[in-house]
């Protein structure tokens, strides 16, 4: 490699008279621009190391870097072998000969790998190419400094080792300086309180996207081209695979592409205006609302490429901040500088930024892939699947929709709760669900594997109707993957109705009356929370007389079934692979239910409850046990038209928790002519959308006779009918679908009927493999309250295993919850003796503690539980109050504050920092916390709505007791009425996702 410093190109004479004749003489020409291409070469270099900027500056260097090495080629080229021979002759002794053919070797690598690298770009497969030209370089300048000392040119050398130092230097300090200290947006942190008002959310109401909270880099609207450029990253050499798994995706079909949505904005804009629906389309409509589109009704611009864009590669991959995880699209959102290229017409522009991307992919990386996209995956999800409704979309007062992310944070699968029944082997974010990892060779692949970009899930529908088998089959696939186990596990003669019992008066909490916690205001479940182990209920069954004798499991039980008796079958639904409750997303809108059926040997129906009318095309059974929420409108009208901002009571919600249980219960009458075996088969079916919302989705108009102040944004009163025009709605098929059904899970056991005379045989033994099984029962009866049973089937877990530790734990839960803390005590103590890690008996035995005036020990206990979780949000609330009955009030300000560091909504905290402020005189502080309290707190008033509703409607009144029984609905020979669930488009499921 040539001398940077271009010195003379005749032989120095011996001693000093060299450097004095270098000094006087002019370098040639060709030097001279050899000397400046170098340094730039260098000062090049070091600005493309220390900073991935994606700008038109920064990849005009990339060109620019190639550029003039291309041109150091050719002036070396030029000046030929004569150029050599006066390096050599200037060498001197053998030492600096031998040196000058280390530069040489080093540069001619150098000059090689760049020569592939500007054909083939530095993608993560070409990096070793990358580092090798890199390294070369850099030997190549080290020997030229050796070689310099060897010639006797000292000052020459500093000089190139002091550039040299420089820029390695300045990279190393930025990169080290970006790793010490990340710039704020790199990660996702929560402020430690919540807006006062729904109008300062986001950018405020001022904000021309409120009321969702999305914003933009100096809220300026966005290029109307912008969203539409997704199926250029599927350009050759870039990401084909990855583009055609968006193209059949949900996120592609978000927006009003997909008809089920399309219809919901359509009638929510009819009814209470453009503004609220802008609420949606924060995480729905960026094409739309981004660019200043919403503010007029979506009917007149369906057709437009924005309406149909839904959330393109360039809405996730181009969010610079998510502000926290409070949800409602709190994301913002920058236009790249690059992007100009790309939105020009000019073909020439868009080959020039395919190859300035491929040349050096680090910036379009580093913008496209932020931190938050690995290292906070969960929290970035949160930004839209998580929302809340207020009054600028309601009209109403703040109530929590639906809420993936907080059921996920404090569950056992993200490894940050610390309540859980079941732990995974490890910690799983939705990534590892919903972005699983699959073979490609696109640019990004990691050993030959993308993460899907299909997003699967649990939308059949859409799919279905825009007949794309290959997403179709994958979400049935993850439907399908065991997410749900189902148990037909038990059977017991059933009580009469004078001996079913009665329910347990509920008792005071451990802190005295008027001291229980307060109920956020929510249309779906929370997880189970402090003071109790599960659902809260008004007090534990309690049997009347002794409880009928339980056969389980039902799989290895003697004959028992008699023919003219009835019998309580329990069918237990276990979540498993779902970081989540079960269903997921936007249940009011679902159709999920756990179906038994029942035949004889003959195969005669004998018991059918969750059977689909109307020959398997018409809406579920009414009796059946359904996974939903429930709500109604001010006027007691269902909310079945995906109008959840007019919903004011919820009925009932009904969801399982991530690893936990819930137990259908079913009263089966054995007829006297029934000829055995008796086979009972049950099945977890999934519809995507209630039969009901997809008939007026596609085709429901409205009754033309409905008076007028029929419908407001509060109610709607009005019949409608599905009769309306189908030939433009959204999908392949024009006309109302029969969405499929997707058998989640189903189990089924077939029991030999008692021969007459014959007494029944002992109940099975359970055996050490059911500890499990007979766990799930008991937790299935814990959450619904039945703390008796509950109590017996963990009392067997403990047998069938002594040295199972959550067995211990859970029967301290039901003691918890049924007020006997003594009692719990000794249970809890065990568990720890087993596992003293175990941080859900510290939990629970801390609260035994409390309860018992024993504040300091419970303290000690609750510690130990947030020293392995300290993400646990009621651990924190429980140290908080405790501080607070300890009148430690500055300490208990700093626990809630924890809890708000990782939900600044947490309605607990905020309840007990405005008593902490309230005791120290901190009025505005107290004014402050009251606000959020109140803003947050559920109204139970709103439940005097659902009484007309309950009487109107037995079955979902019936729906709403925590415990309840399913009676036998279905009438023989009742033709089309009542069909076999088979009769409409089915995925059925393996016999392998039963047990």
């Amino acid at each position: 490699m040539a001398d940077p410093r271009g010195v003379s190109e005749t032989p120095a004479p011996a001693g000093g008279g060299g450097a004095a004749g270098r000094r006087g003489r002019q370098p040639r020409a060709s030097t001279v621009l050899l000397r400046s291409l170098v340094i730039f070469e260098l000062v090049n270099a070091g600005y493309l190391a220390a900073f991935d900027s994606a700008t038109i500056f920064y990849h005009a260097q990339v060109v620019a870097h190639v550029v003039a090495g291309v041109l150091i080629v050719a002036v070396l080229l030029a000046r030929g072998r004569s150029g050599v021979r006066r390096l050599l002759a200037r060498s001197g002794p053998p030492a600096a000969r031998r040196w000058l053919a280390a530069v040489g070797a080093a540069a001619l690598v150098a000059v090689a790998t760049s020569f592939v690298l500007a054909v083939t770009g530095t993608a993560s497969r070409w990096k070793p190419v990358l580092y090798l030209h890199v390294g070369s370089a850099v030997l190549a300048f080290a020997a030229g400094i050796a070689w310099q000392v060897a010639r006797g040119n000292r000052t020459g050398s500093r000089r190139v080792a002091l550039t040299l130092l420089i820029v390695i230097a300045v990279p190393v300090a930025v990169r080290g300086r970006q790793w010490l200290f990340p710039p704020p947006a790199a990660t996702i942190v929560n402020p430690t309180t919540a807006p006062l008002t729904p109008f300062e959310e986001g950018g405020g109401e001022k904000s021309r996207f409120f009321p969702s909270s999305v914003s933009t880099v100096g809220d300026r609207l966005i290029p109307h081209d912008f969203f539409l450029e997704s199926k250029a990253c599927g350009n050759r050499g870039c990401h084909p695979d990855i583009t055609a798994q968006w193209e059949s995706s949900m996120h592609h079909f978000s927006s009003f592409n997909n008809q089920w949505y399309r219809k919901s904005i359509e009638y929510m804009q009819e009814v209470a205006g453009t503004k609220p629906s802008k609420w949606c389309g924060g995480c729905h409509d960026q094409a739309v609302l981004l660019t200043g589109r919403m503010d007029r009704p979506i009917v007149e611009q369906i057709d437009t490429p924005q309406a149909q864009a839904g959330i393109g590669c360039l809405v996730c991959h181009s969010i610079v901040a998510v502000k926290d995880t409070m949800g409602q699209g709190g994301y913002v959102l920058e236009y790249p500088q690059m992007h100009r290229l790309v939105a020009s017409g000019n073909p020439a522009l868009h080959v020039l930024h395919d190859y300035m991307t491929r040349l050096d992919p680090g910036p379009h990386k580093a913008t496209m892939l932020k931190p938050f996209h690995r290292s906070n995956r969960a929290e970035f999800c949160s930004a839209c699947h998580k929302v809340h409704l207020d009054v600028p979309v309601n009209n109403y007062r703040w109530f929590r929709g639906f809420n993936e992310y907080d059921a996920w944070q404090g569950s056992g699968v993200s490894g940050q709760g610390a309540r859980a029944f079941y732990y995974p082997d490890k910690a799983k974010d939705c990534g590892d669900c919903h972005m699983p990892l699959v073979r490609s060779d696109d640019q990004g692949n990691r050993d030959g594997f993308v993460h899907s970009h299909r997003f699967p899930g649990a939308n059949t529908a859409v799919p279905f109707v825009n007949r794309d088998e290959e997403q179709l089959r994958t979400t049935t696939d993850f439907l399908r993957a065991g997410i749900v186990t189902l148990d037909v596990f038990a059977a017991s003669e059933a009580a009469g109705p004078e001996s079913r019992g009665r329910r347990a008066p509920a008792r005071a909490p451990a802190e005295g009356p008027g001291q229980a916690e307060p109920q956020v205001a929510g249309f779906f479940p929370e997880l189970p929370d402090a003071e109790s182990a599960g659902t809260p209920v008004p007090g534990g069954f309690v049997p009347k007389g002794g409880r009928p004798v339980l056969v389980a499991p039902l799989d290895r039980a003697d004959p028992f079934l008699r023919p003219g008796r009835t019998y309580r079958i329990d069918v237990v639904a276990r979540t498993r692979g779902v970081g989540h409750f079960f269903p997921g997303g936007t249940v009011d809108a679902f159709d999920v239910w756990l179906e038994l059926k029942v035949v004889d040997g003959r195969g005669r129906i004998l018991f059918w409850s969750g059977y689909i009318e109307d020959g398997g095309k018409g809406p579920v059974e009414a009796g059946a046990h359904r996974y939903r929420s429930l709500l109604i409108d001010a006027h007691g009208n269902e909310i079945n038209k995906r109008n959840a901002w007019a919903a004011r009571a919820l009925v009932y919600a009904r969801l399982i928790p991530p690893g936990a249980a819930d137990v259908g219960r079913f009263r089966v009458s054995i007829p006297g002519d029934a000829r055995g075996p008796i086979t009972i088969s049950a099945r977890m079916n999934y519809r995507k959308f209630h039969w009901y919302n997809t008939r007026f989705s596609f085709a429901g108009v409205s009754d033309p006779a409905s008076p007028p102040g029929a419908v407001s944004r509060d109610f709607d009163d009005r019949v409608f009918h599905f009769t309306g025009d189908t030939s433009r709605v959204s999908g392949q098929i024009k006309e109302i679908p029969e969405l499929p059904v997707v058998i989640v899970a189903e189990d089924s056991v077939t029991l030999p009927l008692l021969p007459s005379g014959r007494t029944p045989a002992r109940p099975p033994r359970p055996q050490p493999m059911d500890r499990e099984r007979v766990n799930d029962y008991g937790i299935g009866m814990l959450l619904q309250g039945d703390l008796v049973a509950a109590k017996q089937a963990f009392e067997k877990v403990v047998a069938l295993d002594p040295n199972y530790a959550d067995g211990y734990v859970n029967i301290g839960r039901v003691l918890i919850q049924e007020g006997s803390h003594e009692a719990a005590r000794p249970v809890l103590t065990r568990a720890l003796a087993i596992q003293p890690d175990l941080a859900s008996a510290h939990y629970f035995l801390a609260l035994a503690l409390k309860a018992r005036g024993r504040y300091d020990d419970a303290l000690r206990h609750l510690r130990a539980a947030a020293e392995r979780f300290p993400r646990d949000r009621v651990v924190r609330n429980q140290i908080g109050r405790l501080l607070f009955l300890k009148r430690q009030y500055k300490a208990a300000i700093a626990e809630f504050e924890n809890t708000l560091r990782v939900d600044p909504e947490d309605l607990s905290a905020h309840y007990n920092l405005m008593l902490c402020y309230r005791a120290l005189g901190r009025e505005r502080d107290e004014s402050r916390e009251e606000t959020l309290y109140t803003r947050f707190k559920a109204d139970e008033a709103a439940q005097s709505i659902t009484g007309p509703y309950r009487l109107r409607n037995a079955e979902m009144n019936l729906e709403r007791q925590p415990i309840h029984e399913h009676v036998n609905r279905y009438v023989p020979g009742a033709g089309a009425a009542a069909r076999r669930t088979e009769s409409a488009p089915e995925v059925p499921g393996g016999r392998g996702a039963g047990r």
